[in-house]
């Protein structure tokens, strides 16, 4: 039988759509967003220096990434070419540190997946 709380989850979720968050999850789960959030989470930085710090990223790869999200409203360009967080973009680095604690507590270094 299931308890109280678990009643009131599923019935919450049935009155909530998914698909703010399904969006969400797409959007961040393409490779290199994530990485650029967190690169831009401490300030600004000029396209140069954030390839600089993607590693291998490509440019035409980060060219693509960085428009995208000014698209959704988590990066803007600055009139300087620097790019930086918007509001929504500062509130999202705020939400991953949850993630970042847990990532740190749990030491997942060598799971990421890219040999496959």
């Amino acid at each position: 039988m299931r308890s109280a709380r678990q009643l009131a989850v599923g019935k919450s979720r049935a009155q909530h759509s998914a698909a703010p968050l399904l969006a969400a999850m797409d959007l961040l789960g393409q490779r290199w967003m994530l990485r650029v959030i967190w690169e831009l989470e401490p300030g600004p930085l000029g396209f140069l220096e954030l390839r600089r710090r993607m590693g291998n990223c490509s440019s035409s790869m980060l060219s693509v990434r960085m428009q995208r999200l000014q698209e959704v409203g988590v990066v803007v360009k600055k009139p300087d070419k620097s790019y930086e967080l918007t509001e929504a973009g500062s509130e999202l680095g705020l939400a991953l540190e949850p993630l970042w604690q847990w990532s740190e507590r749990w030491n997942l270094e060598g799971a990421t997946g890219d040999d496959a």
